[in-house]
Order: structure tokens, then sequence, then C-alpha cells
């Protein structure tokens, strides 16, 4: 078996990657969303905010594709980890493949100079065995949520919505697409920063670390990725300060599929609706501004209780558990 790099210049290699997890999901969890090639080939030239993704092929003699090793390489925070995922055909399993594909992640990771290997599986017992057996150690579970737009109640949305707006009179929503004004941007790092007190269960991790350049490469890496970004923001009308935000981003490749991306409230501001109010208006701004979305997809950690409970109201189920590793070197 030989372990290659995957060029994002390599169509038909992009091509076997996507089919080669797709053919895992249908067995493992047939719910899930597939990549497309366009779009796995897209992570491996932009990544979420300009860290591009690493990919490797394993392929037996006759150059059949039988495994696949994505690899994340944080360089804004946390850089003494990298987080990987290995997906095995399902023709090819119980063969080595997996443990080749994690021995050859950890060898990356020395090359690094790295220390730690997160890892994240299907919540499935012989992927959590598999996981054990490698030495990971489970430190948290994230849930993949769905949303149907198509069977969204509206009058729900909208009660949801008026709710908010008694609850926060002395707030005001702004919307946007595209890049941030220039005059929001060092208020929108500090927004975006409240992120950090989501839940991280027991993951070993430094909070995120936002600047104007690390917002800007996230705008870039959508915009480059073909994907439109949408914002709504709550901003307090006395002082002007940015208090919470939601953002979503939606394909353009397939304008049915839609990503929530970051929802977060500062501290300062919280006890008013906020997070309600946002998730709600851009539901009721997407129903006009998007009419080909039928669904978005939202992660969550288990523990994060107060989003969950927003998301319940919208009409999100659950579509996949995924358990969440970590390994020292």
């Amino acid at each position: 078996m030989e372990i290659t790099r995957l060029s994002p210049d390599d169509e038909a290699g992009c091509t076997e990657a996507v089919a080669l997890k797709s053919a895992g999901l249908k067995l493992d969890c047939p719910e899930m969303l597939e990549p497309t090639a366009r779009g796995f080939a897209n992570m491996l030239r932009y990544g979420w905010d300009m860290e591009p993704e690493y990919a490797y092929l394993a392929r037996e003699a006759d150059g059949t594709a039988v495994g696949l090793l994505a690899v994340g390489v944080n360089t804004y925070d946390n850089t003494n980890q990298i987080w990987v995922d290995v997906d095995v055909h399902p023709d090819h399993r119980g063969r080595g493949v997996g443990s080749a594909l994690i021995e050859y992640a950890e060898g990356f990771a020395r090359e690094l100079g790295r220390d730690t290997i997160g890892y994240g599986c299907i919540d499935l017992p012989k992927a959590d065995a598999f996981a054990r057996r490698h030495g990971f150690v489970q430190k948290a579970v994230e849930v993949n949520r769905r949303q149907d737009l198509t069977g969204l109640d509206y009058g729900v949305v909208q009660r949801l919505y008026d709710d908010a707006v008694a609850a926060s009179t002395a707030y005001e929503l702004t919307k946007l697409t595209g890049p941030l004004p220039e005059e929001l941007l060092e208020d929108m790092v500090t927004l975006t920063a409240s992120i950090n007190d989501a839940p991280k269960d027991d993951l070993d991790m430094e909070d995120d670390v936002y600047s104007p350049e690390r917002l800007r490469a996230y705008e870039e890496a959508q915009s480059r990725s073909d994907h439109t970004v949408y914002r709504v923001i709550a901003r307090e009308k006395s002082t002007g300060a940015l208090a919470g935000h939601t953002v979503i981003s939606v394909e353009r490749e397939r304008p049915h599929i839609g990503e929530q991306h970051d929802t977060a409230v500062d501290r300062a501001h919280r006890g008013h609706r906020l997070g309600a109010l946002v998730k709600s208006a851009m539901l009721l701004w997407l129903r006009e501004a998007e009419p080909a979305l039928t669904q978005v997809d939202t992660w969550n950690a288990e523990s994060n209780n107060h989003m969950i409970s927003i998301n319940e109201q919208l009409n999100y189920r659950i579509i996949a558990r995924i358990l969440a590793y970590q390994k020292k070197l």
C-alpha cells in the first residue's frame, strides 16, 4: 500500500476521495452530508479560513484507492495539535488500512513538532474500539443536527422572533452579506471570540485566537469556495456595541444546502434573548433571500444545552453523534 498527498488540482484524485468517503457514509451514517469533489478540492485550497487542509490517499498496488486521511493543521492557535479524519472504503476494512493512516498521521505530527492529535469518528462501537486501540482518549461529543426548512413552521419562527424582539428592545439588527465593513471589523473580532465560551468539555484546547486578518481570511476562503455568507448582528442602540451574531454559509454549487457557522453572544449582553433573536431573524431573511435553500446543518457540543434548546424550537433533528478524541504523542 502506498500513501501519497492529494493535490486540489488532481480532479480524478479528489473524485476518488469523495467516492471513498461517500461509500463509508452510506454504510455508517446515510443521512450525513456527502462532500462534492469540487468542495473537497476547495478545502484543500482554502480550508475554513485560508488554512488549507492536507489529504492523503492510500492505494493498493493496482492503484485502487482504499483509504483517505484528512489533516487539519492549526496556525492561528493550538499550534501543538493536528486534527485528523480517517476513512476506509467498506470493501477494504479490517485489513490495517486505517491503522496505517493513523501511523502516517503520527509521523506527520512529529515532523511538524506537534505533540497532540485530535481525531473524530461517528459514534459506532467499531469506530470507538479503533480509536481506543490506537491510544486515543474520548474528550467530547459533537452532534450534527439538520434543520428541514421545507417542514419548518414559520409561524413558530415569527413568534420566536417577536418574543425575542420584546425581550431585547435595547438592541437593533444589522444584516450583511459578503465582507464586513471596515468600521465593524475590530468590534467583530471581539464578538467572534465570544464563541470561546461554548463548551469544550474535556478537550485539551486553548481558546481560538481571532484578529482582523483571520476574519478577512475566513471571508476570502468562503468566497473562493463559492459560498455566500449571511450575517445577522445585534447591536446595542445606546452604545453601538456589537452584542451578538449568527452566520450561515450557503453553497452555490448546491444552493439547497446551508451550514450554520458561528452563533455567539457577548458575555456582557446575555440574558436578552439575543441568540433567539439573531437566529430567528436569519431564518426569516433567508426565506426570501435564498428560496432554493431547504436544509441547514449545524454542529454543537452535546453539552451546549442553551444553543440546543433554541435549535430544537427551529425544527433541527439529530443526524449524527461524533466522538472527539485526543492523543498525546
